[in-house]
């Protein structure tokens, strides 16, 4: 495949998370029609009609993209290039009218993500950056906190509900929430990196995760200054954990992450 122009593809991944956050937005006070709910989570119709209108809109441009999302694969999602979609990162806050979700579409080239776009419709947020480039919220440039000492620390953790993730990560939950300032469980992977990268969190971590909740938001936290650290996990998903690059050792982010 020839090589994409980054300065069309980031415009065009702004319309389209727009596009999906006025679907969003629309819907809000609306009933939800739920696809399918599980134990500790929730499927929503409107998680596929923003993934339809995000691929529509980056598919009229760019028709041999590939794209891997939450809700379904197009292509051949190893292709040198894909897309990387949540179409709505926080559905099970969004259903329960909790104002705090958000669209996340990123462009990866060789699965490294060149292009990060994550965009909340409640706030009219958005969340911009590219390879090379700074990270930017609403067009002025951003950077992560300069905070060093846990002690002065906001600090947001996410886990999965399995047994054997909540025996590993609950361990760093009493510890850390006993050393920061304040640790928060917000529900949105998307939104608690682009805080990161706003310098409005310190770090986020969660050790299980999927592709689609963390491409856009790795680069922009990188961009902006911040580390992103990940590792596999068990059946395709990740261990990660960002911060301001200042506090790896005092999370004890290896210990977290095995």
């Amino acid at each position: 495949m020839k090589s994409v122009s980054l300065k069309s593809a980031l415009p065009l991944a702004v319309t389209a998370a727009r596009a999906a956050g006025q679907v969003m937005h629309a819907n809000w006070h609306k009933p939800k029609r739920v696809n399918s709910a599980e134990a500790h989570d929730i499927k929503l119709e409107l998680d596929v009609q923003c993934q339809a209108r995000i691929e529509k809109i980056l598919g009229a441009a760019f028709p041999h993209i590939p794209v891997l999302g939450e809700e379904g694969d197009t292509g051949d999602v190893n292709a040198e290039y894909r897309w990387v979609i949540d179409p709505i990162d926080g559905t099970v806050n969004y259903f329960y009218g909790l104002p705090h979700a958000a669209v996340s579409i990123a462009l990866e080239h060789k699965q490294k993500s060149v292009v990060g776009v994550i965009y909340d419709p409640f706030t009219d947020e958005l969340w911009t950056t590219m390879k090379g480039g700074p990270t930017r919220l609403n067009g002025e440039i951003v950077r992560v906190s300069n905070r060093s000492q846990l002690n002065d620390c906001l600090i947001a953790m996410g886990f999965s509900k399995s047994k054997d993730n909540l025996k590993k990560s609950l361990p760093h939950l009493v510890r850390l929430s006993q050393q920061v300032k304040k640790l928060r469980i917000m529900g949105s992977a998307a939104l608690e990196l682009a805080y990161v990268a706003s310098g409005r969190l310190d770090a986020y971590m969660e050790r299980t995760i999927n592709l689609w909740d963390v491409a856009a938001g790795s680069l922009l936290v990188e961009n902006a200054g911040g580390e992103f650290y990940t590792r596999p996990a068990p059946d395709g998903k990740l261990r990660m954990c960002a911060d301001n690059g200042r506090l790896r050792k005092k999370l004890q982010i290896d210990s977290l992450l095995k």
